[in-house]
């Protein structure tokens, strides 16, 4: 599984969380975007955040970075005893078995390691770019017609 990361929607995390009924009055989840994480499964939440604290669910995916699906981190966003930055994104993207390896093999992905400084800190849509930069690509230097020689 995978969740894309520099697509924002149209609904902010305070309307999300009304929807479920969880009352936050601090200000970053009025002006925090959901992220559409990917076409499978819309409405199924997952969240990044960058503290071990004691969530349900969370899972521990790079040195400074967890995942997690369980709401009890949303009623602590944006309070003190919530994880300092947060990443909420709806859906996530899928393959089938071998389905990724083969399309990395074939090169239709750049990978890069987990970064907290791109997903916490970097506009979304600057962090695809600020990906490849990581590789030393400059992603405006691509083109985007194809074509046979």
């Amino acid at each position: 599984m995978g969740l894309i990361i520099n697509r924002p929607t149209q609904i902010m995390l305070d309307e999300l969380l009304a929807h479920i009924n969880i009352n936050c009055d601090s200000a970053p989840p009025k002006t925090t975007p959901i992220l559409f994480g990917g076409p499978v499964q819309k409405s199924q939440g997952l969240v990044l955040h960058d503290s071990a604290g004691n969530w349900n669910s969370s899972k521990q995916i790079s040195d400074h970075i967890f995942l997690t699906t369980s709401t009890d981190i949303l009623k602590t966003i944006g309070t003190d005893e919530g994880p300092k930055h947060t990443l909420v994104a709806l859906g996530y993207a899928g393959w089938g078995a071998g389905q990724l390896e083969q399309e990395i093999a074939d090169n239709s992905w750049l990978t890069v390691a987990a970064n907290d400084d791109i997903l916490f800190h970097t506009p979304s849509k600057q962090r695809w770019q600020a990906a490849a930069t990581l590789l030393g690509i400059d992603i405006n230097l691509i083109s985007d017609m194809v074509g046979h020689a």
